[in-house]
């Protein structure tokens, strides 16, 4: 098990009450879960997401912690938080990392494998979208 590791799984879906595709604004919410895979506790600083729509435009978005948060996971610990996206296009893709500090002060990046966004997803049962992840 490699001391420093970060696995982010990240599920899309599309919120039609939050859009409107007449003036091409589709909204977003995604759930990210974040676990310490690692041996050593590690403290999540700071999220780096990269936004594109489907007409290349892109979005970069930096700040401290997610969603208020700057949680510390011990090794097996999990944090699990939803925010949303918007786009101008029915389809787009995000990625990106999160900065963390280990206890023992190592600094490392996570990364957050790229995932779609997508307005024409099906629907599950409890309305959620079968996200997918890009590799």
């Amino acid at each position: 098990m490699p001391k420093y590791q970060i696995s982010c799984d990240v599920l899309p879906h599309y919120l039609p009450e939050q859009s409107a595709p007449e003036e091409e604004v589709y909204g977003f919410a995604y759930t990210v879960t974040i676990t310490n895979t690692g041996e050593v506790a590690a403290q999540l600083i700071s999220r780096h997401w990269v936004i594109s729509d489907a007409r290349g435009h892109g979005e970069e978005v930096k700040g401290l912690g997610v969603v208020g948060h700057q949680p510390l996971l011990k090794p097996g610990e999990s944090f699990q938080y939803s925010s949303g996206s918007r786009l101008r296009t029915p389809t787009g893709t995000m990625h990106g990392s999160y900065f963390f500090v280990a206890e023992d002060g190592e600094r490392f990046e996570a990364a957050i494998p790229m995932f779609v966004l997508d307005a024409g997803q099906a629907a599950g049962p409890d309305g959620a979208g079968s996200g997918r992840v890009l590799h």
